[in-house]
């Protein structure tokens, strides 16, 4: 299990081509990754009244990548993208995200370059809003992770929502729901620590969420999630993901990004802990 930095070196010369001022759009998005980025703000200040929900569109796309590269004494690589597509037609959202991350490293000139990070993980949602503070969805995520000994793990989340407030500058909301969680181990995890091939989990999920769109150019988003087992008491996950992103034009945003994923039974050899941090440029098509 690693930890990377990955520093957007591209993102200057990018920025500095832009002239169009500093805005952040329409309204507060759906829970994003690690390097998902940010999302735009709408003008003006924490006055304007709410629409109803069965009136509320919005239509996202952004990409966002990082990297860095480091030679001499010692040797490294990183790098780090990720997508998100969100999509709100009146009481119906449906929402993609993607992102990736691989390093390599070295620590003297006498070594071999090696993986010390791969993963990649993706996510499709659909929410239907039953009115303005409650809504149902359903959540399909899969993540490959060569360091957690993970060929693949799936997901299945259906829940329920409620907002405490969603509004244009920030939101507050809960979920509550069910986990399904099947995972295929790799093999070369297995060879070190025998166990079965496969394992399907049966779990209780909670999240909490906050978004506030700080001013025009600043935005602030966290998201804690637990994963309790209904079946083993031992078997339990916490994920927690905060970022601050700053527009720079139009188009361009920075964003850094933490990342927290803790596994309290994890195969035998692999640490409980894994954290992500990531300074990404992100640019927003839509």
């Amino acid at each position: 299990m690693k930890r990377i930095t990955s520093l957007a070196g591209m993102a200057f010369g990018l920025a500095l081509a832009g002239h169009a001022a500093a805005q952040t759009p329409k309204g507060l998005m759906e829970q994003k990754t690690a390097t998902s980025g940010t999302t735009d703000v709408a003008k003006g200040g924490f006055e304007k009244v709410t629409k109803p929900a069965d009136q509320k569109e919005a239509t996202e796309l952004k990409l966002s990548a990082g990297g860095l590269l480091a030679t001499g004494n010692s040797r490294s690589m990183a790098a780090t993208g990720s997508g998100m597509l969100r999509l709100r037609r009146q009481l119906n959202e449906y929402s993609a995200n993607i992102a990736a991350n691989y390093g390599r490293a070295a620590p003297t000139q006498a070594d071999d370059m090696q993986t010390s990070v791969s993963n990649i993980q993706g996510r499709i949602r659909y929410d239907r809003f039953l009115s303005e503070h409650w809504s149902l969805f359903v959540a399909q995520s899969a993540r490959k992770d060569r360091f957690q000994g993970l060929e693949l793990r799936l997901n299945f989340d259906p829940g329920l929502a409620f907002y405490f407030f969603d509004e244009d500058k920030h939101r507050l909301w809960v979920e509550a729901g069910y986990d399904l969680q099947y995972d295929i181990r790799e093999n070369d995890a297995l060879r070190v620590a025998p166990a079965p091939k496969t394992e399907t989990r049966h779990s209780a999920r909670g999240f909490l969420g906050y978004e506030n769109n700080i001013n025009e150019v600043l935005r602030f988003h966290t998201g804690v999630e637990y994963i309790q087992s209904v079946q083993e008491s031992r078997n339990w996950r916490l994920n927690w993901d905060t970022g601050i992103t700053s527009a720079i034009s139009n188009k361009f945003s920075f964003a850094t990004t933490f990342s927290l994923r803790y596994d309290n039974n994890p195969l035998v050899g692999v640490r409980k802990l894994d954290t992500l941090t990531a300074l990404n440029l992100v640019y927003t098509l839509l």
